[in-house]
């Protein structure tokens, strides 16, 4: 994410001034900047609504990684679902764990310990990275993994702004693959990218693999197939101290765990980036679904 420390400080401290004074029983729901969290946060937000019967404040779209995070440390949300692989790397800045069992028992054990944040259970989805090209350049050329683009052409690549910086984005990808770039990268928000490369200003992007678009859409996925990024199973990360003020809070976050397979998910972002529906309406919907 690219922020000026200007605009960071000052929006976390309208974070924080926001949770003082805040009643007991609100919870404040966040989300980081792009449809996957949103939805997400939407569908936390509404279950504890009706769940518990409580109020709950939305600080959804807050930004990127790095703010969701410090948001969370410092009590303006209470709570907001993030990823292991993103967590060990661009959060712990350790390196990147291949096992999903082993990098969930690392991020909640380094969690609990440093801020006293508690990872639940995953929701059901892993959301790894996944590059992508124009449907008629992968199917003139064969493509099918990485390794075959890498091969092919220099390309005209477009990235997510923590793509270009996180420790498992493009210099890694760039010296693991050798691929070859045509320009420097462009860089935008990740609801962009698609258009950019159905528009021709790019010809791959740096996508992710519960993308609603990507199955709708003239894309080629090409196959990591050198495993080059981590496991991204998506949790809810929450704070202790709300959880010790909530004593049931736990249990009924702990009632999604499980119920988003990648399909699920999958179909949920195209709700809202295919079909333009809310994301009030999708979360409605899907808790619906779920009785």
């Amino acid at each position: 994410m690219v922020r000026t420390p200007i605009v960071a400080v000052l929006s976390l401290t309208l974070l924080a001034l926001l949770s003082c004074g805040r009643p007991a029983n609100v919870v404040v729901v966040g989300s980081k900047n792009f449809t996957e969290q949103v939805v997400l946060g939407e569908i936390l937000a509404q279950h504890i609504e009706q769940r518990l019967g409580i109020p709950v404040v939305r600080k959804l779209n807050l930004g990127g990684t790095l703010l969701a995070h410090e948001a969370l440390v410092n009590g303006s949300i209470d709570l907001y679902p993030e990823y292991t692989g993103t967590a060990l790397t661009a959060i712990l800045k350790q390196p990147a764990v291949r096992d999903a069992a082993a990098a969930m028992e690392s991020v909640r054990a380094a969690y609990a310990r440093q801020w006293q944040l508690r990872w639940l259970d995953p929701l059901g989805f892993n959301n790894t990275f996944a590059m992508m090209v124009r449907g008629d350049i992968g199917r003139a050329a064969k493509l099918s993994t990485i390794s075959d683009a890498a091969g092919n052409r220099a390309w005209r690549m477009g990235v997510g702004y923590e793509f270009q910086q996180r420790p498992d984005g493009l210099d890694g990808l760039l010296k693991t693959y050798g691929l070859r770039l045509a320009t420097n990268p462009v860089t935008m928000d990740l609801g962009l990218l698609y258009q950019a490369l159905a528009g021709g200003q790019v010809d791959m992007i740096a996508a992710n693999s519960t993308d609603g678009l990507a199955g709708s859409m003239n894309v080629a996925i090409l196959e990591d197939d050198r495993r080059y990024f981590p496991p991204y199973h998506c949790a809810v990360v929450v704070r202790e101290s709300t959880l010790a003020r909530l004593p049931k809070l736990g249990g009924i976050l702990l009632e999604l765990s499980g119920k988003f397979p990648d399909n699920v998910i999958r179909k949920l972002n195209f709700e809202v980036d295919g079909r333009h529906h809310p994301a009030s309406q999708v979360a409605a919907d899907f808790l619906r679904s779920q009785n």
